[in-house]
């Protein structure tokens, strides 16, 4: 298998079973080796009580992303850790993208900077650090 084929394997896995992501119409557009890009329009159900989009939602997209990029080069890896800065606000009908990129990986830990954002507005910059619980090679 190809780099590229086992990225795109394990994004096709870990879809597959994953239901939330799913209701929340957290779509992948691309993954490839420490990589990942996902988005999702906003819907009148993610806004918050001041009509913007919830934290936590924005927080999910960019998660998944991280999830798609530490887990592209097969086995599996969790979040060891994550923090998020707001920089924009998101409102409803907005179409979200978070962009994830590999930016350290070193034995079982690896590092992952994902920027979400509208457009070339950036609403939200996210790390992850991942830790590596599988190294068998193959998709989760």
């Amino acid at each position: 298998m190809t780099e590229q084929s086992v990225a795109e394997a394990a994004a096709a896995a870990m879809s597959a079973s994953d239901h939330h992501l799913r209701e929340m119409g957290i779509e992948i557009v691309a993954v490839g080796p420490g990589t990942a890009m996902v988005s999702m329009v906003v819907s009148p159900e993610m806004a918050n009580g001041l009509a913007i989009c919830h934290g936590g939602v924005i927080f999910t997209l960019a998660d998944a992303a991280f999830a798609y990029a530490c887990n592209s080069r097969g086995g599996t890896a969790v979040a060891s850790g994550a923090s998020i800065e707001f920089v924009s606000a998101a409102h409803v009908g907005d179409r979200l993208r978070a962009d994830a990129k590999e930016s350290h990986l070193a034995g079982r830990t690896g590092h992952y900077d994902i920027t979400v954002s509208l457009d070339d507005t950036i609403i939200a910059l996210f790390k992850g650090r991942s830790r590596r619980i599988s190294d068998d090679g193959t998709a989760p």
